[in-house]
């Protein structure tokens, strides 16, 4: 027993050895023997980033999104020539930032949605100081009905359960 456990363990030891040797870059390899006594090894390989970067997106394509996005909110709240050029370049930069999220943090959703919401919400108010208040409003109404989400009046229903309407005092 004890020759196949100090075998096993001159083996593990020689492996580093013989993988520092070879030119590979794609694995990144731990080993961490237990003392005597303690029968287990561990090894933990992870492998490094993949060679080729993920490509980001393409202006072409940032610029169709944002171009799209324009032309729906020109053509529903009237948009002046410079209103235009303006919601324009916020939409541009609001999908490039969004688009760029994407790939950045592909691997971590709930990152991934904080961004996205921060930069929704920064463009939100860019988009306010452009537009007037009444198109901001009819923006806003299509936004939410685009979105789902309930009106001022649904929301002001009925108290959660065990919260009680105030008045219990």
């Amino acid at each position: 027993m004890k020759l196949l456990l100090l075998s096993s363990l001159l083996a593990l030891a020689t492996a580093p050895a013989v993988l520092a040797q070879a030119p590979t870059a794609a694995n990144t390899i731990k080993t961490k023997v237990k003392p005597e006594g303690q029968p287990s090894v561990k090894t933990k390989t992870t492998p490094a980033a993949s060679a080729a970067p993920v490509a980001g997106p393409s202006d072409a394509m940032i610029d169709a999104k944002a171009n799209a996005l324009t032309a729906n909110m020109q053509q529903n709240l009237g948009l002046s020539p410079q209103q235009t050029e303006k919601i324009r370049a916020i939409n541009r930069r609001g999908v490039d930032n969004v688009e760029t999220a994407r790939v950045r943090y592909r691997t971590d959703p709930r990152k991934l949605a904080g961004v996205v919401e921060s930069i929704g919400s920064s463009r939100l108010s860019a988009i306010k100081e452009v537009l007037t208040p009444a198109q901001f409003q009819k923006y806003q109404r299509k936004r939410e009905e685009k979105m789902g989400v309930p009106n001022v009046q649904g929301v002001q229903g009925n108290p959660a359960p065990g919260l009680g309407s105030g008045g219990d005092q």
